[in-house]
């Protein structure tokens, strides 16, 4: 059985996130709560979150056990910009691109 948790609109931009969610994929989902916990990235707190999240969904919504979890697949796909401007020499237009992302966690029961 899978169960699922998404975070949409994450502050943070697809890529940084990326790097931590290589970090958990195929891990226990125990273990990944560790590790996460001891990561300094900032996608770490939010994948954290989103970990703990999943494994309450499987225990409350499903009753399966927290020692059976895997994380199976985890991704993060790229949100809306928030497109803004910072003022440059000359009197030109210096744009920033604020990217959010969308990041779904979707843990499987370990197999016998």
């Amino acid at each position: 059985m899978e169960v699922s948790a998404r975070w949409s609109y994450a502050s943070i931009s697809p890529q940084k996130l990326r790097l931590v969610c290589d970090k958990v994929r195929g891990l226990g989902a125990e273990q990944a709560l560790v590790v996460l916990e001891f990561m300094p990235q900032k996608g770490a707190r939010i994948l954290h979150k989103l970990v703990a999240s999943a494994l309450a969904n499987a225990e409350n919504n499903l009753d399966l056990e927290r020692d059976n979890m895997v994380v199976k697949t985890i991704f993060a796909d790229g949100g809306p910009m928030l497109k803004r401007f910072k003022a440059g020499a000359r009197g030109r237009y210096k744009p920033r691109k604020h990217r959010t992302s969308h990041v779904t966690v979707i843990l499987a029961e370990r197999e016998a």
